[in-house]
C-alpha cells in the first residue's frame, strides 16, 4: 500500500487545508516554497550538518538485553531521547528554523503541550538569533516546569493559554491567532505532523530521519533493514511519522502506533483518539478527533503532557482508517509502570510520552525471533515531578 500525501495535502480521506482567509497567505507561500527550498543541495548540507555536529546524530540503536529477556523478543530502542534538547523534536525544529530564514522571516512562534517542542524551538531561535515566542498552556506550565524555565534560560518568551483545558490544544489556537495577526515577518513552526498542508508533511519528512537511521543501522546489526514491529507512542504524531515514514511500504513491518487512554477510555479522560474520535476539522486539517455530538471538541486528558491532545495527525488518521497501523491505548497506570520498569532494567528514564510506546507491549504477542524496534522519543528529565508525585517505585 503506497501511504503517499497528493498534492491537496490529503493522505486518502484526510489532510488538506482547512483555514481562515487570513492565514491563506501564509499556508500558500509555505506550500509553494517548502519543497523547491528543502530540495535544495546547500539546505540539504546545512540541515544534515547541523543534526550530525549540533544534534549528535546519528543517535544509537540499542539492544536492550534484559527487555528482551523479560518480553521473551529482540527489542532495540531508537535512542533520540539523546538527541540535543532530550527529544526528537529537534530534528524538526532545525529543519524549520532554516526554512524560516530562507523565506525572509524574522519572528518564530511555537506551541508546546510537554515543553519538548518548546524547548527545540527556544534552542534553534538562540542558535539562529532570531525572537522567539512559546504558546503553552497554563496547566502545561504547571506540570512541565523544568521546560518552562529552560525556554526563558534560552531567550523565549513563554505565553500561557488560559482557555479551555489550558493544554495543547489551546496553545495550538493562541498561536495560530498570533500567527493570524503577524502574516509578514512570522514563521509559524508547528510542532507535529498537524495543522494545514503543508505541515504535517512537512513535519514528518523532517522526523523522517529517525526511519532511516533505523533502516541502516539495522542493516548493521542484524543484517536485515526490516524489523517485524516499530512502535512509536502517538499524540499529535511527529515522532511515530518518523519512525514509521520509511516503512510506509513494507507491509511486512508492523508500524504500532500507541495512544493515551489516560484513565481508560470509558471514563471521559482519556485522548485515545483513535478509540474515541470522530472524522472532524481540528487545526486546519481534517482528521479524526474526539468531539461531542454537535462537533464541539471534547477535552482530552492524559498523565502525559504531550499526549493530551484530541486529534492525531491525518497520516495517522489513514494509517488506522486503512488498517496499515496497528493502534493500542495504555493507560497512565500502564505507562508509569512501564517507565519505571524500562528505568530498573535498563537504566534509562523515559519521558511519560514514550513510556506509553512500552507499556504496548504487554498488549503486543510476540515471538523469540521477533525483531521490535521502539522509538524512545525523550528522556524522563522533564517529567521527574509527575514520576514523583505518582510515587510507585
Amino acid at each position: 500500500m503506497k501511504i503517499k500525501v497528493d498534492e491537496r495535502g490529503y493522505y486518502g480521506n484526510f489532510g488538506g487545508a482547512y483555514i481562515p482567509e487570513m492565514l491563506y497567505p501564509n499556508v500558500e507561500e509555505l506550500r509553494d516554497n517548502y519543497e523547491a527550498i528543502t530540495s535544495d543541495p546547500d539546505f540539504k548540507k546545512q540541515f544534515d550538518q547541523l543534526l550530525k555536529d549540533y544534534v549528535g546524530r546519528p543517535t544509537p540503536l540499542y539492544l536492550a538485553e534484559r527487555l528482551s529477556e523479560h518480553y521473551g523478543a529482540k527489542i532495540y530502542l531508537k535512542r533520540e531521547d539523546l538527541c540535543h534538547t532530550g527529544a526528537h523534536k529537534v530534528n524538526n525544529t532545525i529543519g524549520q528554523i532554516l526554512l524560516a530564514q530562507r523565506l525572509g522571516k524574522k519572528k518564530i512562534i511555537a506551541e508546546t503541550g510537554a515543553g519538548q517542542h518548546g524547548v527545540a524551538t527556544a534552542t534553534v531561535c538562540a542558535l539562529m538569533g532570531v525572537e522567539c515566542i512559546v504558546y503553552m498552556g497554563e496547566v502545561d506550565m504547571a506540570r512541565q516546569k523544568p521546560n518552562v524555565e529552560r525556554m526563558r534560560i534560552l531567550g523565549a518568551e513563554v505565553r500561557p493559554a488560559t482557555s479551555g483545558s489550558k493544554t495543547l490544544k489551546d496553545a495550538t489556537n493562541e498561536a495560530m491567532r498570533h500567527w493570524i495577526n503577524n502574516p509578514t515577518d512570522t514563521h509559524y513552526i508547528i510542532g507535529s505532523v498537524v495543522g494545514p498542508h503543508p505541515y504535517p508533511e512537512m513535519v514528518a519528512r523532517f522526523q523522517s530521519v529517525i526511519s532511516a537511521e533505523i533502516r541502516t543501522q539495522l542493516k548493521e546489526k542484524e543484517g536485515t533493514e526490516l524489523p517485524n514491529y516499530v512502535v512509536a507512542c502517538v499524540g499529535g504524531g511527529s515522532n511515530a511519522a518518523g519512525a514509521f515514514y520509511n516503512y510506509y511500504d513494507e507491509e511486512e513491518v508492523a508500524l504500532v502506533a500507541v495512544e493515551a487512554a489516560g484513565l481508560g477510555n470509558t471514563t471521559g479522560k482519556s485522548a485515545a483518539t483513535t478509540t474515541l474520535g470522530k472524522p472532524g476539522i481540528l487545526h486546519g486539517s481534517k482528521t479524526l478527533l474526539m468531539q461531542t455530538e454537535d462537533g464541539q471538541v471534547v477535552e482530552p486528558y492524559s498523565i502525559s503532557a504531550g499526549l493530551d491532545y484530541p486529534g492525531i495527525g491525518p497520516v495517522h488518521a489513514h494509517l488506522f482508517e486503512t488498517g496499515r497501523g496497528t493502534f493500542y491505548s495504555v493507560t497512565d497506570e500502564e505507562a508509569m509502570k512501564a517507565g519505571i520498569q524500562l528505568s530498573r532494567l535498563e537504566g534509562i528514564i523515559p519521558a511519560i510520552e514514550s513510556a506509553h510506546a512500552f507499556a504496548a507491549l504487554n498488549q503486543m504477542s510476540l515471538k523469540p525471533d521477533d525483531l521490535v524496534v521502539i522509538n524512545l522519543s525523550g528522556r524522563g528529565d522533564k517529567d521527574l515531578e509527575t514520576y514523583i508525585k505518582w510515587g510507585k517505585y
